[in-house]
């Protein structure tokens, strides 16, 4: 299959874009940072440079339609404005940016549609916390209302708190609630691949922890209950 992931140079897209890679799959990594290509094309990726915080819809769907690297079988959006940026950046690039691709998605007829959240986007932001992390939750609860409500086979998945630990291979994946917990960057990648391999899941708000289950009998059990 041909992927094609917003955030290409994240940590979690590119632990997916190894493994997708090493399958023989294509990946298409988009990058707002043309320093960064090299480390995709190191790992079996296709960079291509675009800022979606200043791209338009009918560009982005012209790259998802076009023939020049094959037809796209799924989107997968892991960008986000990242640590140290401000409440503003949280709005444009974890809100308005996913909803960008999700627009050009449905022009280019592209259906697979898998979204990385944020487990707590689905309740009022911690008062505890600062207005930079409110904003962060508001963007990713609003990106979800948005895709939820298209005609996409789209997948939110909402992972724990993330670490860099070595991949166990085991994780609790399931429709929310499954209680807050860490789990590895690598997982998410793990399952974000499972779930690609599995295009009959399809329209679940799923959250992610660190579990007792291996990440392809995890999404199995939701393939056996669809």
């Amino acid at each position: 299959m041909h992927v094609v992931i917003a955030g290409g140079h994240g940590q979690i897209a590119l632990r997916l874009t190894e493994i997708l890679a090493a399958e023989g799959h294509s990946v298409t990594g988009l990058i707002r940072n043309p320093d960064h290509a090299e480390d995709l094309t190191a790992i079996g990726g296709r960079p291509i440079v675009l800022d979606l915080e200043q791209a338009d819809a009918e560009h982005l769907s012209g790259l998802l339609a076009s023939e020049m690297y094959g037809e796209v079988d799924a989107v997968v959006f892991a960008a986000g404005a990242g640590p140290g940026s401000g409440a503003a950046r949280k709005d444009t690039v974890d809100r308005a940016a996913a909803v960008l691709l999700a627009d050009a998605a449905e022009r280019a007829g592209v259906r697979r549609f898998l979204q990385i959240s944020s487990m707590g986007a689905d309740s009022e932001p911690d008062p505890s916390r600062d207005e930079v992390w409110a904003a962060y939750i508001e963007a990713k609860a609003a990106a979800e209302e948005d895709l939820r409500a298209r005609d996409l086979d789209w997948i939110i998945l909402r992972p724990g708190s993330l670490t860099n630990d070595e991949p166990t291979g085991r994780v609790h994946l399931a429709e929310p609630p499954v209680g807050r917990g860490d789990v590895t960057r690598s997982d998410v990648a793990a399952v974000v691949a499972e779930l690609l391999r599995r295009p009959a899941v399809s329209r679940l708000v799923l959250e992610l922890r660190s579990g007792d289950t291996a990440v392809t009998e995890a999404v199995d059990a939701l393939a056996s209950s669809d």
